[in-house]
């Protein structure tokens, strides 16, 4: 499980916030002056300090500023792993509008709700579609809706009937694609550090890359009203593209704006810069080669998303809310109103006498602007939050959802889950289910029991607050061991679903995170003290017997026979030996490409959500040697997993819940080998057109899957080896079976 953001929410306005990512190691931003543009996430101190957390390693070069500027992963890329399903549905981040038939569509993590607006003050959801990404970008013109999806690209839907919404297309952009316009058969997709694309949309069913331009930022947001694209570029401003040759944009202005530049609306001769901790900008771009900016305003939080219309600009602000802010004289723009929605406003649209608010997970939130000087809200649908973690038991699996409570989700057909039933539970961070009763870790909340008996109609039974908030649980016999931060190892007694009451504590040095329990001992993830065994024979008073101080930052978990596994975000994970729990002893450990969160075991496999890195499979079976069997990036920040069998339930912050297969089962009998010992041979890779695939003798056939599980091929090999044509971009899965072991290799084609 992964909380990090509930700081930014319980104790708003602390040391730091963050626009999109969050902070897990703090850096003194009072001894050096930093900045970090990374391909995942950055943080800012209210006066424009940069703090990171969640950077995959890349090499960056340090002098003034630290700058990381590497390529983003390619989405899907994955080994031995598919994708089976997903409720992905997340906080709201960004809203478009379909004003002739009265449509609102709201990304909302991996899913877009599309409501009918109408009744503005009872939006209706009559339909969802599901991306492939987490949406943060939407345009849409006469029945297509543009997704700018993240790690996975640009999508492009037929909406004509919302409910039976169709995928026309996808291309996978080069970068994260953040922002989303359309002007004249293009879509200009602001792709993060792969800068603005140009992408020709004539044909929706086949879009085509036509040409590019690189910024020196993060492209976050783009307008193109005409001939030139505004590109709101993160921490190097506004950047002016002239495309009026969409087949050789190029740079011709800019504007270093003072904050994080993460959106721009053009009204007129002005472009409105949402900048972060600067707040709004108004620049000046009558003439594209020298902009110049003409005035400002200050928001009381960040300023994240805009749109304007010459008199006023509407500016999503955060935990602020919708600022409005008088824009008639742009050298001295004034704030008239603004609406406290209860979120982290994102995005902003309006239409007539109303703004449409993506609030992250207070949803969507419908606002009269009839009279700037005091807006109100007059409807609004709640959407879900940040997925942290996931219990399965049964046909359910139970998304710990932040601040959008607990999620009850029917996994009977992992291709197609469904939400069948929802409860608050304070900042829900972590989760167990035991019979008919969910244990939810609740932050500030503490411990809430739920009752889970009719899983349409979950309800709070009762909770147990303790003197710190609640980030992990564990269930055994009559007892609940809670990881209480700064409280270490609460023990509560839940005999009585309906009254729980603290019985017992163990302070420990660190911060408590997480907890597993095995046997007569829990063993909790203490942050920077590491690992620490305690005794529960008598739960009246647990005491620690021994410890393991971890190399990196403990905040995950799992027990499985005489070792734990443990999550220890940049050092990966982490093998420990507890046959002896006095004298605990590291024997092994991988170092993950990410950042180790959650941990769960599963036969002779530890499935690690690893972040930006996604869902890792690690082979234990040799504890000592422990190797990389599988990956699969998913859509959002891995933070927390549950494992069942071959199947992974990945909790996938504000992509929700995803449901991975690991195909690699039977690769290894016996002792331990690297997989790609294992692995079918694909020469080229990549490959533009024709690929040999090498197997064993016997193999009868080889598979091939696409990124989302499908069947796509099938070819029978000749002489140990078989050629594979005819198929189209992307990243493939290939597998077969012989004498009984499963065979898999992964083979990207690139046109």
């Amino acid at each position: 499980a992964s909380c990090f953001e509930y700081f930014s929410y319980v104790r708003q306005r602390g040391s730091f916030e963050y626009i999109f990512g969050e902070a897990t190691r703090v850096l003194d931003a009072d001894q050096a002056r930093i900045r970090i543009c990374s391909a995942i996430g950055s943080l800012h101190r209210p006066e424009g300090d940069i703090l990171i957390g969640g950077i995959m390693p890349r090499l960056c070069v340090l002098a003034l500023a630290i700058v990381c500027a590497a390529s983003a992963q390619s989405f899907d890329d994955s080994l031995n792993c598919r994708f089976m399903g997903s409720w992905a549905f997340g906080p709201s981040l960004i809203v478009a509008l379909d004003q002739s038939r009265n449509l609102a569509f709201c990304g909302a993590g991996g899913g877009i709700y599309v409501f009918n607006i109408a009744n503005p003050s009872q939006p209706d959801s009559i339909a969802v579609i599901f991306t492939r990404g987490v949406a943060r970008g939407l345009a849409y013109s006469t029945n297509r809706l543009y997704v700018a999806a993240g790690q996975a690209g640009l999508e492009i839907w037929d909406v004509t009937a919302p409910a039976n919404a169709t995928l026309l297309s996808r291309l996978d952009t080069p970068g994260a694609a953040f922002g989303v316009a359309l002007n004249d058969g293009y879509a200009y997709v602001a792709d993060y550090h792969a800068g603005l694309r140009v992408i020709d949309v004539s044909n929706p069913q086949n879009p085509v890359e036509v040409g590019y331009c690189e910024t020196p930022g993060t492209a976050r947001s783009v307008a193109v009203p005409g001939d030139f694209a505004y590109v709101a570029d993160g921490y190097t401003g506004l950047r002016i593209i002239a495309v009026a040759n969409p087949q050789n944009p190029y740079e011709i202005g800019s504007y270093d704006t003072p904050g994080y530049a993460s959106g721009v609306a053009v009204s007129g001769s002005f472009a409105h810069v949402a900048d972060g901790a600067s707040g709004l900008r108004i620049i000046n771009v009558s003439n594209p080669q020298n902009p110049y900016e003409v005035g400002s305003c200050a928001i009381p939080d960040l300023a994240n998303g805009v749109a304007a219309n010459g008199t006023y600009a509407y500016v999503a602000a955060h935990t602020a809310g919708l600022r409005i802010i008088n824009v008639s004289n742009p050298q001295s723009p004034t704030e008239v109103g603004f609406l406290d929605s209860g979120g982290f406003a994102r995005g902003v649209v309006f239409s007539g006498n109303y703004a449409y608010l993506a609030d992250g997970f207070e949803g969507l939130r419908v606002i009269s602007i009839a009279n700037p000087q005091n807006p109100t809200e007059v409807g609004h649908f709640d959407a879900p939050g940040y997925a942290h973690d996931i219990a399965v038991a049964g046909r359910y699996a139970y998304v710990a959802d932040g601040g959008a409570g607990v999620r009850v989700i029917d996994i009977a057909n992992p291709q197609d889950p469904k939400e069948t039933g929802y409860c608050a539970a304070g900042y829900a961070c972590n989760i167990a289910v035991s019979g008919s009763f969910a244990y939810v870790a609740a932050g500030w909340a503490g411990l809430v029991v739920l009752n889970v008996a009719n899983p349409q109609n979950p309800f709070e039974a009762g909770r147990c607050t303790v003197a710190d908030d609640v980030f992990g649980v564990a269930v055994s016999g009559n007892y609940a061991y809670v990881a209480a931060s700064d409280v270490g190892l609460r023990v509560i007694d839940i005999s009585n679903p309906q009254n729980p009451v603290e019985v017992g504590g163990c302070l420990t040095p660190g911060s408590s995170f997480d907890v597993a329990v095995s046997g007569n001992y829990a063993y909790v993830a203490d942050r920077d003290a590491g690992l620490r065994i305690i005794s529960i024979v008598n739960p009246q008073n647990p005491v620690e017997v021994g410890y393991y101080n971890t190399s990196g930052i403990s905040g995950g978990v799992a027990v499985s026979g005489s070792y734990t596994y443990v999550a220890d975000y940049d050092a990966g994970l982490r093998v420990i030996d507890v046959s002896n729990p006095q004298s605990p002893t590291e024997v092994g450990f991988y170092d993950t490409p990410g950042f180790a969160t959650g941990v769960s075991v599963s036969g002779n496999y530890a499935y690690v959500a690893d972040r930006d890195s996604g869902l890792v499979v690690v082979n234990i079976s040799n504890p000592q040697n422990p190797s990389l069997a599988g990956y699969y990036r998913t859509s959002g920040w891995s933070n927390g997993i549950t494992a069942a069998g071959t199947v992974a339930y990945v909790a996938d912050r504000e992509g929700g819940m995803q449901i991975i297969e690991f195909l690699g089962t039977g690769l290894e009998n016996g002792p331990a080998r690297d997989v790609s010992d294992c692995a079918l041979k694909v020469f080229p890779n990549p490959v533009r057109s024709l690929a040999l695939v090498r197997c064993p003798d016997g193999v009868p056939e080889i598979m091939v899957y696409d990124a989302s599980g499908r069947l796509v091929l099938t070819a029978t090999p000749h002489g140990g080896s078989a050629v594979l044509s005819g198929l189209g971009s992307g990243v493939y899965l290939l597998r077969t079976e012989t004498a009984g072991h499963s065979l898999s290799g992964r083979l990207v084609v690139q046109q």
